[in-house]
């Protein structure tokens, strides 16, 4: 079972995680291997992934919230503790796997209204997901949704159509060619290379 948290809190990049669905740590790794397959042949460097921010959302597997006892004053606790850490370290990216993992940093970021448990359908996290992308800001923190669970093929049919996507793409290339886009752009804003000395971006490089 995953710790509450691992990496550092300064560092640009956080992971939020319902500890009910551990196995979520590792759908986030194809996504990240996509991420860094595109910044390495665009920039022949990569990301610090040692330093990536993880963290449960809530302390406890029981104080994730269900039909019957949705988001009680527990949970309003934990929702203050990280409003107090984020607010401090400022990350600029931090996404979210799974829909209470979303609807909890909605929440600590005061977006509204308010969710209830049934309204983050695959289909409407592909919505937030596009959006997240559309209207990308470096200055300021980025709420980015993934999902914590894909089919075994990692095909968008798999997992409801997640952005209504043809039968038979990849959601894993296709988020992590939208995100390393992102990324690539704010290279210069983003203390989270490995070989800072690489980045120089220049008009020789190769398109892969």
């Amino acid at each position: 079972m995953m710790k509450r948290e691992s990496g550092m809190k300064n560092y640009p990049i956080w992971v939020v995680i319902n500890p009910k669905h551990p196995i979520s740590h590792d759908n986030w790794t194809p996504v990240l291997d996509e991420i860094q397959d595109r910044v390495y042949r665009k920039m022949n460097t990569r990301i610090e992934t040692s330093n990536i921010y993880f963290r449960n959302a809530v302390s406890e597997s029981r104080l994730v919230p269900n039909t019957l006892n949705w988001w009680g004053p527990e949970v309003a606790k934990e929702i203050e503790q990280f409003r107090e850490i984020a607010y401090e370290y400022k990350p600029k990216m931090v996404f979210s796997l799974g829909a209470f993992a979303f609807e909890f940093l909605r929440r600590v970021y005061e977006i509204k209204p308010e969710k209830g448990p049934k309204a983050w359908s695959n289909a409407n996290l592909g919505d937030e997901f596009e959006r997240s992308i559309e209207n990308f800001d470096i200055n300021k923190t980025n709420i980015i949704p993934l999902l914590h669970r894909v089919g075994a093929s990692g095909n968008f049919i798999d997992t409801n159509n997640y952005f209504s996507r043809k039968d038979g793409e990849n959601y894993y290339r296709y988020v992590g060619a939208k995100l390393a886009d992102k990324i690539i752009e704010n290279k210069d804003r983003l203390d989270i290379w490995i070989n800072k000395s690489s980045i120089q971006l220049s008009s020789s490089w190769i398109a892969p």
